[in-house]
């Protein structure tokens, strides 16, 4: 399926060959250089932070199965958010149940009291989930409790007065994201309440006050609220506050997604600015994305790299899901309307191997580099005019993934329809759009290509799209396309080398 058709004019240009990634269960579709667990089930990245120069990844992980089981905390440290070596499993289910989403913080004052002899605790906030009381129909089955660690993460200790948030009669009460709110020296509790947002305010992260509710009119409700993220950015010197809050299912594009709102936090109520439904990502697998806590006025964002739809019929034997790049998040205008962006971190370009840079490529007839190379590279596209083009990733079965830019619609778009195997889940193979939200007649693009993924960033970041797919044999070429000629401003390509996943 096409958005458009019209006469070839191609440039294609091939990754060369990329020594294999060293993670221990390397395998076919096994990402290069976005983290995967070894081996088994993971979704929601949980308790991301950062502290004494070490980046952290909890993640919801079964690890006795490649399916949905009862959840523990998986763990994985780096030093810059790329290369992750995989830790011993952090967080167990208990009595109370299985260890559900949340987050971390490092409580650098010790206002919980859990620190001594000058150790600064991390202190992890999550949801239990009480599978008999699920099953036996109860409203209450979800609780917040807290465990800390001493040593930054290698070993945890669950707090005896469990749980710290007792549940109202609310079913899906879930995913507690914590931060310090400075101005009023308190803890805040972004907490996923059915259909709507409830904020909780403590001054020692264990005893909680209900402060407010925000969304039950406001925003999308296909689906389920949850994973939710309150996040404070500045914007031409100016404060501006974010509430994420993934939706499942009820996504524009099907499934799963992330809607945003923007306003105002007292530190007891978010305000909205408007009531405009905003998606962080039009791409159908960046999902349960929350921050990294404790960088600073760095806002960095990563998101469970699937899609209930489908996560766990996807053809990977070893393991199942990855996630996505970590991703700094800012703001721009765009429309007399304000918006995130997201681009990846600067961190990335750690991976970048043999680079290329072009100026003033005339995109008619062809123009050809070959190789048989595996598909990892990060391909930019400045100053290049809004009309019909699309870029192919392509492979000798005949396979292929299309990005690109539809001007009738002015919508980027994602084609997966013929990208390899997409029989394992009806909906799978179809195409995605998202429309262009930067004005002007010039396109500035980004496109980075994993193993079985790709992650659009378009227009400095007011456009993202992630996409997975599985073909029989790694894309080998990339191939841009337009129908009439088409003058790039500035081509830049870079292979990407894998990270160290240990």
């Amino acid at each position: 399926m096409r958005l458009f058709c019209f006469k070839q004019a191609i440039i294609v240009i091939c990754g060369m060959a990329v020594a294999g990634c060293s993670h221990p269960a390397t395998e076919a579709h096994r990402p290069a250089f976005h983290f995967s667990p070894r081996s088994n089930w993971m979704n929601d990245p949980n308790g991301m932070y950062y502290h004494d120069g070490v980046y952290h990844l909890f993640f919801q992980h079964y690890p006795e199965a490649t399916h949905w089981g009862p959840m523990h905390w998986g763990h994985a440290t780096s030093p810059d958010m790329i290369n992750w070596k995989e830790e011993p499993i952090a967080l167990y289910p208990d009595s109370l149940g299985y260890i559900f989403s949340g987050s971390a913080v490092v409580d650098i004052h010790n206002t919980s009291g859990f620190g001594k002899d000058g150790q600064v605790p991390v202190v992890a906030v999550y949801t239990n989930h009480d599978p008999a009381g699920e099953q036996d129909k109860r409203t209450d089955y979800q609780t917040q409790s807290i465990a800390y660690s001493l040593d930054n993460g290698k070993s945890w200790t669950k707090y005896a007065g469990n749980p710290v948030v007792k549940n109202p009669g609310i079913v899906d009460f879930r995913d507690p994201k914590v931060m310090w709110y400075e101005p009023l020296k308190k803890w805040i509790m972004t907490l996923a309440t059915k259909d709507r947002i409830t904020f909780y305010s403590s001054s020692d992260l264990k005893e909680w006050h209900k402060e407010s509710e925000f969304g039950e009119t406001l925003g999308a409700h296909g689906g389920v609220w949850e994973c939710p993220d309150l996040l404070r950015l500045d914007h031409e010197g100016k404060e501006v506050w974010a509430l994420l809050v993934s939706i499942n299912p009820g996504a524009p594009n099907g499934g799963s997604g992330t809607q945003y709102f923007l306003g105002e936090f007292d530190g007891h109520a978010f305000s909205p600015a408007d009531t405009l439904v905003r998606w962080l990502d039009l791409g159908t697998d960046n999902y349960a994305g929350v921050t990294f806590s404790n960088t600073g006025n760095r806002t960095i964002l990563m998101g469970w790299m699937s899609n209930w739809q489908y996560a766990q019929a996807v053809p990977t034997e070893k393991f199942r899901s990855a996630m996505t790049l970590p991703r700094e998040l800012g703001l721009k205008s765009a429309g007399n309307r304000l918006y995130l962006t997201s681009t990846p971190v600067k961190e990335v370009e750690g991976l970048s191997g043999r680079a290329e840079v072009l100026n003033k490529v005339t995109v008619d007839k062809s123009y050809t580099v070959t190789s048989g190379g595996r598909g990892l590279f990060d391909l930019e596209l400045r100053d290049v005019p809004a009309e019909n083009f699309s870029i192919s990733l392509g492979n000798s079965k005949g396979e292929e993934l299309i990005v690109g830019y539809d001007k009738a619609s002015n919508r980027y778009y994602i084609d997966r329809t013929r990208s390899g195997n997409t029989g394992f889940e009806p909906g799978f193979g179809k195409v995605h759009t998202a429309p262009r939200l930067a004005g002007g007649n010039r396109i500035n693009l980004r496109l980075v290509a994993d193993v079985t993924s790709v992650e659009l960033f378009a227009d400095d970041g007011l456009n993202a799209m992630t996409d997975i797919f599985f073909p029989g044999e790694p894309y080998s070429k990339i191939t841009i396309t337009a129908p009439d000629i088409l003058v790039i401003g500035v081509l830049k390509f870079s292979e990407m080398k894998p990270a160290r996943l240990r």
